[in-house]
């Protein structure tokens, strides 16, 4: 093996930041390394982090292996007790080409050369740089960090503290590097970070989610899509309204950051919306475009929740909408005031959680139903797969080039996806 590979976990803010680590990691001239970009949303992502750090050293037995990421941040000393770990580096530190200088690392014999935890206090992160790459390897839509951290203290998670208090590149550093992705032949454009609803409230002036996105598409015309991943209900301000009303290059698809549909679960979350929130936000997106797919995130067996709170959010799927989910059984993470709340049995969370999944289910086949015989410009992610405006993924019946659009005319659905005619790329 020669060169590095980074093994990812986790959120999109973790998918942009791996390519920034191939970056790093090469500018160091780092060698015969596997990084491990941990996720700590759940204690289940945790376990699957370290069981991947013990296949690493299975299977490449004379790899350096570098633990980073969200779980390392918050559990370093979790990862650095591990045997088959050389180096722990905090989510900070895992962005500097510094980090990957050979002589910082144990040698392949394990004597250590340097520190093997390197994990600082993300607490004390005051700014977020604007990182330019070109492109990210192997992907026909790019993303953009725009924010990083967060400032809310949901009951449930643990993430602030892996991530550090919200902080936002200022919009002309986003502005640049989106005009260098479109430069590279990029038609789409994703705004990713830990909670981007709160995006500005740390820079001069009246910075907002919907200031930036309306800098983005008037100072970059070539950009053919911007989309936005996982809002919060709450945060959504005027000037994005309007954006998603009247720009087109702004794509018909969001997701939200719902977690229940119960409001007294809500309140023991700590989540700031409550469900008839989420019900009058569905109805004002579609009323402005029609063409709108909500997705959502879900909590099942949240500590407390009756079977009748669970209904609550069962019912919301149809109260809203909604069509792709993103669903969880609820996972204790220690030091969460959660964690100290009275626990709904495991066997319990699973099936509500199958439950959410299979109506979840139901909703995607409505929402592809509804598409048969439509026509459709879609983003082609391989010669023969794309996903449309609204992020459905469509196979074609003959190929396109990777990274262009095609318009397809919808014949069918298999599985998940549609199937479609094409009629021209």
């Amino acid at each position: 093996m020669s060169g590095t590979q980074v093994i990812n976990f986790g959120c999109r803010l973790n998918q942009y930041e791996a390519e920034l680590m191939r970056v790093r990691a090469m500018e160091a001239g780092l060698e015969n390394a596997i990084i491990i970009n941990s996720c700590a949303v759940t204690a289940e992502a945790t376990r699957q982090a370290r069981q991947a750090v013990r296949k690493a050293r299975r299977e490449q037995p004379g790899a350096r292996i570098i633990v980073t990421g969200c779980a390392a941040q918050i559990e370093p000393q979790r990862f650095a007790d591990m045997p088959e770990v050389d180096v722990v580096l905090g989510n900070i530190e895992k962005l500097q080409s510094a980090s990957y200088a050979t002589h910082g690392l144990r040698n392949d014999f394990g004597a250590a050369d340097g520190e093997r935890v390197r994990v600082n206090d993300i607490m004390s992160v005051r700014e977020t740089a604007g990182h330019l790459i070109e492109g990210l390897e192997g992907r026909a839509r790019a993303f953009v960090q725009i924010q990083n951290g967060c400032d809310h203290r949901c009951s449930f998670c643990i993430i602030p503290f892996g991530r550090g208090n919200s902080r936002s590149v200022p919009a002309g550093e986003v502005v640049a590097q989106i005009r260098r992705l479109t430069a590279n032949g990029y038609l789409e454009v994703v705004l990713t970070g830990v909670d981007i609803t709160s995006y500005g409230a740390d820079l001069p002036g009246r910075a907002s989610l919907g200031s930036l996105v309306s800098q983005i598409l008037k100072h970059v015309p070539e950009l053919v899509r911007l989309r936005l991943s996982s809002l919060d209900v709450i945060e959504l301000d005027e000037a994005l309204f309007r954006a998603i009303g009247e720009e087109k290059r702004l794509m018909p698809h969001l997701h939200l950051s719902l977690q229940s549909g119960d409001d007294m679960i809500l309140k023991r979350m700590k989540r700031r919306h409550s469900r008839q929130d989420a019900i009058a936000l569905a109805e004002r997106l579609r009323n402005m475009r029609p063409d709108m797919v909500l997705g959502a995130d879900l909590i099942a067996g949240f500590p407390t929740e009756s079977e009748a709170m669970f209904e609550n959010s069962l019912r919301l799927i149809e109260d809203c909408d909604l069509t792709y989910l993103h669903v969880f059984p609820y996972s204790a993470r220690a030091g969460t005031p959660a964690a100290r709340m009275p626990q709904v049995p495991g066997a319990v969370r699973k099936a509500r959680a199958a439950r959410l999944r299979l109506a979840g289910d139901q909703a995607v086949q409505r929402h592809l139903q509804r598409l048969i015989g439509a026509s459709q410009i879609i983003l082609m992610e391989t010669d023969t797969c794309g996903r449309t405006e609204c992020y459905t993924e469509v196979e074609l019946d003959q190929p396109c080039p990777s990274g262009g659009l095609a318009t397809v005319k919808v014949t069918g659905i298999a599985g998940r996806r549609l199937t479609g005619a094409r009629v021209s790329c």
